[in-house]
């Protein structure tokens, strides 16, 4: 068998390349990003056909490390991982939803909702951080790491999944989150992992600020979506898209993003399978924004490619509102190639998506409600088309915005016209109200 191997290469193209072990976060030529870069010649001598047996035989297998829909692919990750190295949860294998009655309603009978929320901490988070904790076991194994201290920025998913991970593989962490801007449910779970929790007078963009300087004195080892390795994970929902689907591409890719590592990593996903003849095309892909959180939107709009960072304001989209994305470059590439478009969602839209898709039996987070109130922009506007299949990506568990929910319901979100609440009837426990009662719901 070939001996398949990933290096950090400058996303730019500076020359040079450095191991997945080293402490590096950007080029040391350019100061520009950075992405994992494989050996496709290597991973040619097999064929797409035998690339395909192999990770079907594989798919959420009990033999370690193949219960994870991430490490069922780890050629096309991080090939070089040993086995005892791997910090795994059972991550990725989630569910991909036919959202049959909604797509009815809106004339898009092939919808589909990948549900990446349905992951170990509730997020698709999970997938990038199963091969950065992985790796950095690695290194302290090889022992060329300075520090075993992991830190990220976040708002709320990614501290999570890190706490996690850091938990299980034995190693400190330590969260940066804005003081006020995340959920509970957000909150307690790096705490309860034994995280050291830093709640800072800032937004998200000033906590990253912060954990990029604490990586540059190298006190911390940077967690957060500038690191490659997190794409890496990320890019196997492609790959899971794709052979949930029978090895066949959708059309569309609508994507909820705000630090936009999730659009480069599904763009590294389909162009790895379409440079390996697994899949002839690439599916077109939106990338939905938070219009609060919108520098991306604004570039398009504006014919630009260069993403100008804004000052994001509050949204209830709280895990995208991110004005200076990290990942902006790699997302630049990734809308050309996927022959994509930027679309925005207002919080009266978001809001009104998320409870219309509840009624359907989704249960769906912020963020999820603002892909898909820009696919239904996308819809009316006759760019997405009736016979076309369409995923939409759901990055995170509704269960984890439990205040979203019941703030909307109780018409309590400010601003928004709660058009689709839903709440409590109080009666007394009288047989013959509530029968009548009941009997109102079939007229």
């Amino acid at each position: 068998m070939a001996r398949y191997r990933a290096v950090f290469r400058c996303f730019s193209g500076c020359p040079g390349e450095y191991p997945l072990t080293q402490a590096l976060y950007r080029c040391p030529q350019c100061d520009g990003l950075l992405e994992v870069s494989h050996d496709i010649e290597a991973l040619r001598e097999r064929s797409a056909s035998a690339w395909i047996k192999l990770f079907e035989d594989r798919w959420m297998r009990t033999q370690w490390p193949y219960g994870s829909g991430v490490w069922g692919k780890r050629e096309w990750v991080a090939p070089e991982v040993p086995d005892d190295s791997i910090v795994s949860t059972g991550e990725g294998g989630t569910n991909i939803y036919w959202a049959e009655r909604l797509g009815r309603e809106i004339g898009v009978p092939d919808l589909w909702v990948k549900l990446c929320g349905n992951s170990h901490t509730g997020s698709f988070k999970d997938l990038g951080m199963t091969v950065l904790v992985s790796v950095v076991r690695q290194a302290i194994a090889e022992g060329t790491l300075a520090t075993r201290v992991l830190c990220c920025a976040s708002t709320g998913d990614t501290s999570a999944s890190l706490a996690a991970y850091g938990a299980a593989a034995g190693l400190p962490v330590a969260v940066l989150l804005p003081r006020g801007r995340v959920s509970t449910a957000q909150l307690v779970q790096p705490l309860a992992h034994g995280a050291r929790v830093f709640a800072l007078e800032t937004d998200f963009d000033g906590c990253m600020e912060v954990v990029k300087e604490l990586s540059r004195r190298r006190l911390v080892y940077l967690a957060n979506s500038m690191n490659p390795l997190r794409i890496e994970g990320q890019k196997t929902v492609a790959l899971e898209i794709v052979q949930q689907f029978d090895w066949e591409s959708p059309d569309w890719v609508i994507l909820p993003s705000g630090n936009l590592g999730n659009a480069a990593a599904l763009h590294a996903g389909f162009r790895m399978m379409q440079d390996l003849g697994l899949i002839a095309r690439m599916p077109r892909l939106c990338i939905a924004q938070a219009e609060r959180a919108n520098p991306m939107y604004r570039a398009f709009v504006a014919g630009s490619d260069t993403i100008e960072p804004v000052t994001a304001q509050e949204t209830v989209a709280s895990a995208i509102q991110i004005g200076n994305p990290v990942s902006g470059p790699r997302a630049m590439v990734a809308l050309h190639a996927m022959k994509g478009v930027v679309e925005q969602a207002t919080e009266q839209e978001l809001a009104d998506a998320c409870a219309r898709a509840d009624r359907t039996g989704l249960y769906t987070c912020p963020h999820t409600g603002v892909a898909l109130a820009c696919l239904f922009k996308l819809r009316a506007k006759g760019l997405i088309e009736a016979n076309q299949r369409v995923v939409v990506v759901s990055t995170a568990n509704g269960l984890k915005f439990t205040e979203f929910k019941l703030a909307y319901h109780e018409r309590r979100v400010p601003g928004v016209e709660s058009s689709g609440a839903n709440n409590p009837i109080f009666m007394k426990p009288d047989v013959d109200r509530v029968a009548a009662a009941i009997a109102d719901m079939s007229s």
